[in-house]
């Protein structure tokens, strides 16, 4: 953590050093660059995780008495809040831990020579009561659930603190409270502070409703995980029905792990995802076995490109992660994305849609059932959102709650002429009366007001689903070509790679068997794939083919065409590997030649990145080499996407050119 001024004074009175002003700025700066990286503690998490259960078992033993009033006292009061309490280490621990500071944070300041003089003489005689006083009290923390509350977050924990304390000296003077609201937790993720989560994890559960055991058990195998592959991981998430506020001491414990492939050069990415994940999984059962918490614990680990392929298709799954996920780690990647779909800038998929259809119509029966006791805030959802579906659907962009009535005006009403502008007018109704409240100008919604704009609000909704519709016919035909025509085109792509050119689209699939999956070069399931968005293809201009047919097709697809893509680059591997040769020359210097159409390649020392270009051919047996040309990384790049390789055998004519190139003593390393 980040050494405060305190620190600094403490360092000052045992090494009689003076503090500048040059000191403090520096100071200043360390603290600012120490704030800016996740912490993660001062010790070892898991070695000082290791050091507590003998002393905290100690500890409950003595004072067990003391705790079980306090928690049957508290829970009898406020029940409605606390979701957790847990016994903190003694204050020295917490010193050790590096998390003293955060529970006790003090201004900074810079004491004058007299001030630190006066200090250095009576620290010396007051250290051991001060020591003797931190031993006697019982650090407590107290977790609150304030997602009910109508209070403000402010207000609502100087409440509790106040009556917490209270009931906490009435029981014992030694016993020394902490109250953690939730939402201040979460927002310490969000910000990359993450001391709640250690304090959390190096607690020992006095009462528990389910948070506390599943911050402590993350929290644990998030540390383990970082320790091992900390250059690897892009975010480590908690997710699911904890995040959903409907934690029990039952529930699941869901995380997601994302891990950066994009720099990855020794193996594939699903190589690396594949060990990576089977060893995280790993590490989950270590953490249970650490922490005692053996809760059903479910990880998704996510590669950066397969994670951010879902967002751009905006699969539902990855739309509630990013949602109600909540970082217990994050290198400046989940919580742009996070930001970013609550600004409606990513665009959904057809599933998600239809959940946004969904929502409408689950919260109207809702209303329908408890009217009186439903906030107007359900209402302004259940017709805003179907609203921006319907012009997601459209293919415009995610459209803000004020823009959704004109863009629907603009583009159903007159464009498409699909509704009536008295539609839109009652959008325009309920966002003002929504604003109204919101601002406190209406104070109060009758029964008779809701009873109305439910009956308006499900005849708006079934004009919407007529609407919707009509949409999704059009957008299902544009789809099912869509896909049509990228198939063709990754096929002919396939069989271009096996010297076949020109084959005509009826013999494409036929072709494709032949020259592919027969000889095993490619699996069957590719094959059944393209023959069924084919045979979707004409079912769909006969008329036949269902809404569930169509997103079997979508699905069907979206996994060919990473199946054909990962194939290519296979095939364009192993032409690389066939048009190379690899030279030693000089005694210890290794050079390499890449065989292109017409052009070399050349690396003349396989540890330097320099590449140089030139141009190649043979007449009447000789080797011909033009003059060499550096060329950049990027080109390079481009050269080697080209495909345009050309396989080598070895013969006369090669030795020839290896020595033109590396010189007489050249000598080809055979593979």
């Amino acid at each position: 953590m980040a050494k405060d001024y305190v620190g600094k004074k403490k360092e000052y009175l045992k090494s009689d050093k003076p503090i500048t002003k040059e000191t403090k700025e520096q100071e200043k700066y360390e603290a600012k660059i120490d704030m800016a990286m996740p912490v993660q503690g001062a010790e070892n998490m898991a070695d000082l995780f290791d050091k507590l259960p003998a002393e905290t078992k100690e500890k409950l033993t003595s004072i067990k008495k003391t705790l079980d009033s306090f928690k049957d006292q508290l829970i009898k009061e406020l029940e409605k809040y606390v979701v957790g309490m847990a016994l903190l280490p003694p204050e020295e621990a917490l010193k050790k831990s590096g998390l003293y500071d955060y529970l006790y944070p003090e201004q900074e300041q810079v004491p004058s020579e007299a001030q630190l003089s006066r200090e250095k003489q009576s620290e010396k005689k007051s250290e051991e009561k001060n020591k003797k006083h931190e031993d006697k009290k019982i650090n407590v923390l107290i977790l609150i659930d304030d997602s009910d509350s109508k209070k403000g977050k402010d207000e609502l924990k100087q409440k509790l603190e106040g009556m917490i304390s209270g009931i906490a000296k009435k029981i014992d003077p030694s016993l020394n409270p902490y109250v953690f609201i939730l939402s201040e937790v979460w927002q310490s993720c969000y910000d990359a502070r993450y001391e709640p989560l250690q304090l959390i994890a190096i607690s020992a559960p006095i009462h528990d409703t389910g948070w506390l055991s599943a911050i402590k058990l993350a929290e644990v195998h998030k540390h383990m995980v970082l320790q091992k592959f900390g250059k690897y991981i892009v975010s480590y998430v908690l997710a699911g029905s904890l995040m959903q506020g409907r934690a029990t001491t039952q529930s699941d414990i869901d995380a997601f792990v994302v891990i950066d492939d994009t720099d990855v050069k020794r193996m594939s990415r699903a190589e690396l995802k594949d060990k990576l994940r089977g060893i995280i999984i790993g590490m989950s059962f270590d953490a249970k076995d650490a922490t005692n918490i053996f809760r059903d614990f479910h990880l998704q680990v996510y590669t950066l490109t397969d994670f951010w392929d879902s967002i751009r298709e905006a699969n539902p799954i990855i739309f509630t992660f990013l949602r109600d996920g909540v970082p217990f780690y994050d290198r400046g990647v989940f919580m742009p994305w996070k930001q970013l779909l609550k600004m409606g800038k990513i665009k959904p998929s057809p599933e998600s849609i239809d959940q946004h259809m969904s929502i409408g119509e689950s919260i109207l029966t809702k209303i329908d059932s408890n009217l009186r006791s439903i906030a107007m805030e359900d209402l302004f959802y259940a017709v805003i959102t179907p609203s921006q579906a319907a012009l997601m659907l459209y293919g415009l962009p995610p459209a803000t709650h004020r823009e959704a009535a004109e863009l629907m005006r603009e583009f159903f009403v007159k464009k498409e002429k699909y509704l009536s502008d008295n539609d839109v007018k009652f959008v325009e109704r309920i966002f003002k009366l929504h604003k109204d409240i919101e601002h406190d100008e209406k104070k109060t919604v009758t029964g008779k007001e809701l009873d109305e704009l439910l009956v308006d609000a499900k005849k708006y909704l079934q004009k919407l689903r007529t609407l919707f519709d009509t949409l999704q016919e059009s957008k299902d035909k544009e789809s099912i070509v869509s896909i049509y025509d990228i198939l063709i085109t990754s096929l002919r792509d396939a069989l271009s790679l096996e010297g076949m050119k020109e084959v005509s689209e009826e013999n494409l699939l036929k072709e494709f068997k032949s020259k592919i999956v027969d000889k095993n070069k490619a699996s069957a399931n590719l094959l059944r794939s393209a023959e069924l968005i084919f045979s979707a293809k004409k079912d769909y201009e006969k008329g036949k083919l269902t809404r569930p047919e169509v997103e079997k097709a979508r699905n069907t697809a979206s996994q060919f065409f990473k199946d054909i893509t990962e194939y290519m680059q296979r095939n364009k591997l192993y032409a690389l590997e066939r048009s190379k040769i690899r030279v030693v020359y000089q005694k210890d210097k290794i050079g390499e030649i890449i065989f292109m159409k017409n052009r070399l390649l050349i690396r003349h020392d396989v540890t330097n990145p320099e590449v140089h270009k030139a141009s190649y051919k043979q007449e009447n047996g000789i080797a011909k080499v033009g003059e060499h040309i550096s060329i950049y990384e990027d080109e390079f790049e481009k050269e080697l996407l080209s495909g345009e390789f050309s396989a080598v055998e070895i013969d006369e004519q090669i030795f020839d050119l290896v020595k033109k190139v590396f010189g007489k003593d050249a000598k080809i390393v055979i593979k």
